[in-house]
Order: structure tokens, then C-alpha cells, then sequence
């Protein structure tokens, strides 16, 4: 964690309250098909059974507990979000599956978590939800976290023109200013392009490091 006690504490952004309203949302943009929604982020991602995770916002934790499922019993799963109502309906979730996922409340902007502590790091429909000021904090929080050649996946969408502020306060967040935020964060970019859902875009960008198996620029990094 990168700031004491003594330090001005980070504006979380745009908090949902609404934990049974937010997973009706996920279900909309999925098209009912929310099981298939994340699979394709997994996909995205190239979760291996053993890795160490961390999903930044994870809202009511339905990510988190399929990238539990997807890195097995050797395995680990964090989720962090800003909002106790969401991380009370994951706990819930988490429990009822009889999955273990360790879940914390704190700010994007300022992660609970040890340097290097993560293979791969998601980040899904939460960057637009923070001030334009914050979220190059954001994406310098998730590449301290994660280990040399590890990975991160975001995932966001921009809004239409003449809706910004209806939709969320702080307006969208297009692709451009995705890969400009994670490359000024020290990440290296591998792919990039439209998911294939609901108009929504991805970053893939990887830590520059060492990996056991031989020198890597670094493993992709995927933010939702």
C-alpha cells in the first residue's frame, strides 16, 4: 500500500450502492448470457490454474469466483472495490459457490496489496466510474502490484456522444486513453481491440520482467 495513515485519503470515484440494480445491469450487457460475459474476459486474460489474482472494482464479485474456478484449489483470488454494499452481496456469493476469495475494501487508486503480489490483475467497467484525475493513479496501483511479466486485462466503453453524465458522472472511457494511462504506468501493450459485447473495448498490457520459463516483455495485463 503506497500511503499512510497520515496521507489524504483517495476519492473512490462513483460508488454503486445498489448491489442487486448492478448485477441486472451485467446481465443487460451480457444479453442475459453473464456466465459467457466473463468466460470471454477469462479468455481474454489466459488464466492458468495456480496464478494469483486481483480484480480491481470487482463490484458483487461474479468475476472474481470464476477466476476462482479457473486458477483451482493452488490458486488465489483477491477482489478490491470502494463499496461495502458490493462487497457484502460477493461474500455473500462466495460463501453460497463454497469458494474462498479474499475480499477487501479500498479505493483503485490506493491497493491494500504488497509489491509484485499478482500474476494478473482485471480491471472491468470501473476505470470510467473514477474523476479523469484519479486514473493514472489507477493504473500506476496496478502495475505496482503486479509481478515482473505479469498481466492485466481492462475492460471499459466509451459513452455516446450527447450522453456523457447520464450515463456515469464522470463520462466514459475510450481505448485511446486506456492504452495512453497503462503505458504511462510502465506497461507494455500486446493487443488491444473490441471484445465482441455490448460495444466494449479491452487493453492487454504486460509488466516488463524475468519469468522462470525465460525473459518476457511482460504477461498481458487485461482491464475491464
Amino acid at each position: 500500500m503506497r500511503h499512510g495513515p497520515g496521507d489524504e485519503k483517495h476519492a473512490p470515484g462513483l460508488l454503486l450502492h445498489s448491489a442487486g440494480f448492478y448485477d441486472l445491469t451485467v446481465w443487460l450487457l451480457s444479453l442475459g448470457r453473464g456466465r459467457g460475459f466473463h468466460e470471454r474476459f477469462l479468455e481474454l486474460a489466459d488464466l492458468k490454474p495456480g496464478e494469483t489474482v486481483l480484480d480491481v472494482g470487482c463490484g458483487t464479485g461474479t468475476l472474481a469466483l470464476v477466476a476462482k474456478r479457473a486458477v483451482g484449489p493452488e490458486g488465489a483470488v483477491s477482489g478490491v472495490d470502494a463499496s461495502s454494499e458490493m462487497l457484502a452481496r460477493a461474500t455473500k456469493k462466495a460463501r453460497r459457490a463454497g469458494l474462498e476469495v479474499a475480499f477487501s475494501r479500498a479505493p483503485a487508486q490506493d491497493l491494500p496489496y504488497q509489491d509484485a503480489e499478482f500474476d494478473a490483475v482485471f480491471s472491468t467497467l470501473m476505470l470510467h466510474h473514477l474523476p479523469r484525475g484519479s486514473r493514472g493513479e489507477c493504473a500506476t496501483e496496478i502495475a505496482r502490484v503486479l509481478k515482473p511479466g505479469g498481466r492485466v486485462l481492462a475492460v471499459d466503453f466509451e459513452a455516446p456522444a450527447g450522453r456523457r453524465g447520464r450515463l456515469h458522472r464522470h463520462g466514459g472511457m475510450g481505448l485511446d486513453e486506456m492504452i495512453a494511462l497503462f503505458r504511462s504506468a510502465g506497461l507494455h501493450m500486446e493487443d488491444s481491440g473490441a471484445t465482441g459485447i455490448a460495444g466494449m473495448q479491452f487493453l492487454l498490457a504486460t509488466r516488463p520482467g524475468f519469468r522462470a520459463d525465460g525473459p518476457q516483455t511482460g504477461d498481458r495485463i487485461a482491464l475491464f
